[in-house]
């Protein structure tokens, strides 16, 4: 069953109703809990489809940071065909199955002690 999204009206910060515009909602699966959608298909397809669908804004950022991860650790080239391959593959498993996992041996810049040599 796919998730729903509904739209709602919000306003801009001044609070003039004149500049209103639409903030979609979905049901974020990556986040499991109803939040501002894409504003637009992100991606072509099927997939890309059920992003635009059932995952927020949030949870594609997340994705955007662990997409640059697996790029830059894989060292792959986003325009080559294969590498898009698994990028896609991965991008499902990150939404849709299990999560995409962390390259071996990645350290997170969070998880380094500013102290080290």
């Amino acid at each position: 069953m796919r998730p729903r999204s509904k739209s709602c009206w919000a306003a801009w910060p001044s609070g003039n109703n004149s500049e209103k515009f639409i903030m979609r909602m979905v049901q974020c699966v990556k986040l499991g809990k109803e939040a501002e959608g894409l504003d637009a298909p992100t991606y072509p397809g099927e997939l890309g489809q059920r992003i635009f669908e059932g995952v927020s804004k949030e949870a594609w950022q997340q994705w955007l940071a662990h997409q640059t991860i697996l790029i830059n650790e894989h060292r792959i080239s986003p325009i080559d065909p294969e590498a898009r391959k698994f990028l896609e593959q991965e991008m499902e498993k990150f939404f849709f199955g299990g999560g995409s996992e962390m390259p071996g041996g990645f350290v997170s810049p969070d998880d380094v002690d500013d102290n080290t040599p």
